[in-house]
């Protein structure tokens, strides 16, 4: 993971204190500084050309805006997404924070190139590990929605034809067979028909 698009909207970021500390680095500038391609934007408009050729998105913005920005980037692209933990972008409490935040992982200021790698690194797998369980949950869902419509289509013809459910199962699938259907279509099909003729 070598190319990284940075977002810092300086709209967003609070203003330095005034108390005379020194500015926290910028995250461009740490991660320049550990050999990473870096590109900067400061706008959605700016950042959404970018990220086709990125391998990860660092949002140094307020946590308090930090998943509005995500989502606006990953209905973009989907890509490993951190956030560039700070003085200025940690404007809220944890215990205080109301929302559930969703991140591949957290940088800061003070990280060493090893530590940015490693993050880095962990933030991929923790990005490829989210994605496989988001595309299982969507199998499991359709799965589940498969067999509501088959349960309905096997109640259907066993009570229609007066066959146990069992042999009413065999027909649907004999029927998906002959048809060359899942059998899922088919059982969508059955259920269709009998609620529009029974309306």
């Amino acid at each position: 993971m070598r190319a990284i698009v940075v977002i810092e909207n300086r709209s967003d970021l609070p203003s330095d204190s005034g108390d005379g500390s020194r500015p926290s680095a910028s995250a461009a500038a740490v991660l320049l500084r550990g050999g990473y391609q870096v590109t900067a934007a400061a706008t959605c408009e700016q950042a959404l050309p970018l990220l086709s050729s990125a391998d990860a998105c660092v949002l140094a913005v307020p946590i308090s805006v930090y998943s509005d920005w995500r989502v606006s980037i990953s209905s973009h692209r989907a890509l490993p997404t951190l956030w560039w933990c700070s003085e200025r972008t940690a404007n809220v409490l944890p215990a205080a924070y109301p929302g559930v935040i969703t991140t591949d992982g957290i940088l800061s200021p003070g990280m060493s190139p090893a530590e940015l790698e490693w993050s880095l690194q962990l933030a991929l797998g923790q990005f490829q590990t989210r994605r496989q369980w988001v595309k299982e949950r969507e199998q499991l869902l359709t799965r589940l929605e498969e067999r509501k419509w088959i349960e309905r289509a096997k109640g259907i013809l066993s009570s229609t034809r007066n066959i146990p459910e069992a042999e009413a199962y065999d027909l649907l699938r004999k029927q998906a067979m002959n048809e060359r259907k899942r059998i899922a279509d088919v059982a969508a099909s059955i259920v269709n028909a009998y609620q529009l003729l029974h309306k």
